[in-house]
């Protein structure tokens, strides 16, 4: 018989109940009602331990739901889930994970036809695994693994929402990437003069702040004047892939930038007008990496590339061409990470000051180490007199 576990932390009934390989296994049973939660338990051993059709889980858990709330419980299609994961994503991402999230799951749904009208729990590895696959065929093997982990996402949510008992999509993997996985580098030097020799002010600043923060593209292209506090010399902002608030010091050769600039009487006005208006208008960077991109052809570090490409195989060469050609805005924060460890940072303070996930980092907000922050970005005076 299966048991419950109570973890102090929490208000729900954890299950724990062996599977027909013999495994303990432990999953929540959302209820913090005693009779509730060993109804749900004893549920899930007893599918566990049998090799159960999906119809018949489907019956077990619809037995559970009517027993406990005396409703039927009805199992959405594909389609019809679909349609709900993206309505609640919308409040939850940006605008252009959003509409990543509906094109893949539309091409999905596109790609299984009629099985798309019957219930999720009938989707099985094997037709996600097809889905990969035809995907891999049509575009770059990354957009597809992308395509696939919003899949797995999609069958999480059902999961937690009690319409599917397994995720299949944690079944199928990615794969691998053609000629290799792209890394990308950091700039040398003398290739950071090269791109400022030929970039315009607004570009110019742009690299500066990217280089001694270590920000993304979209988050440089998003500052305004309002994010600086110059009386604190403070940088704050929300990372818009991550959601964190962080707080960097503007100290060094970065502060010495800031003070070229003029500060508007408007506090909210962009401090790179022409990237913020691109980011504003499409919701997305790629316009701007594409105006990088062109930066480095000009500096002669990179093959100049087509920005509208309309056949699969020159999209194709498209990517071939990226992985060939590693170097790009974001290669400025792998830049920023390889100096400061050369300098001897610890590696704590690397990670912080560019955002990265750390156990010296809060899930929403930083704002320790300045000090610490502020020393590692004064390790890099070499850059300021090679590029200023």
């Amino acid at each position: 018989m299966a048991s419950l576990w109570k973890d102090p932390r929490t208000k729900n009934f954890v299950a724990c109940f062996t599977d027909r390989n013999g495994r303990r296994l432990k999953k929540t049973t959302s209820t913090s009602k005693r009779n509730e939660a060993q109804k749900i338990a004893n549920a899930m051993e007893d599918i566990a331990r049998r090799l159960q059709t999906s119809r018949k889980v489907r019956e077990v858990i619809a037995s559970l739901h009517r027993d406990i709330t005396g409703d039927d419980l009805v199992f959405p299609t594909v389609r019809e889930y679909v349609s709900t994961w993206l309505a609640r994503k919308g409040p939850e991402t940006a605008a252009s994970t959003h509409a990543f999230y509906t094109k893949s799951t539309g091409g999905f749904v596109a790609f299984l036809g009629e099985q798309a009208d019957k219930p999720i729990d009938q989707i099985t590895s094997v037709h996600i695994t097809g889905f990969r696959n035809s995907r891999a065929k049509e575009v770059a093997a990354k957009t597809a693994n992308h395509d696939l982990k919003s899949i797995r996402m999609l069958f999480k949510a059902a999961r937690k929402d009690g319409f599917v008992f397994e995720n299949p999509a944690e079944a199928v993997d990615t794969i691998r990437q053609r000629g290799g996985k792209n890394i990308r580098r950091p700039f040398t030097v003398p290739e950071l003069r090269a791109v400022m020799d030929v970039a315009s002010p607004e570009w110019r600043s742009m690299i500066q702040f990217g280089l001694f923060t270590g920000m993304r593209l979209s988050d440089v292209a998003s500052l305004t004047w309002a994010n600086l506090d110059t009386a604190r010399n403070e940088l704050r902002y929300q990372a818009r892939k991550t959601g964190k608030v962080l707080i960097l010091p503007i100290v060094g050769p970065l502060a010495a930038h800031v003070t070229t600039l003029s500060a508007p009487d408007v506090p909210n006005t962009p401090l790179h007008p022409r990237a913020f208006a691109s980011l504003e208008r499409t919701g997305k960077s790629g316009n701007l990496s594409n105006w990088f991109a062109d930066l480095l052809a000009d500096a002669g570090l990179r093959e100049r590339k087509k920005h509208h490409l309309t056949t699969k195989d020159e999209r194709k060469g498209r990517d071939v061409a990226r992985e060939a050609n590693a170097l790009s805005f974001h290669c400025l924060r792998h830049t920023a990470v390889s100096l400061l460890k050369q300098a001897g940072i610890a590696p704590s303070v690397v990670m912080e000051l560019v955002g990265h996930d750390s156990e010296q980092m809060s899930a929403h907000y930083t704002h320790t180490g300045l000090e610490a922050l502020g020393a590692a970005i004064h390790a890099m005076p070499v850059l300021a007199e090679s590029i200023d």
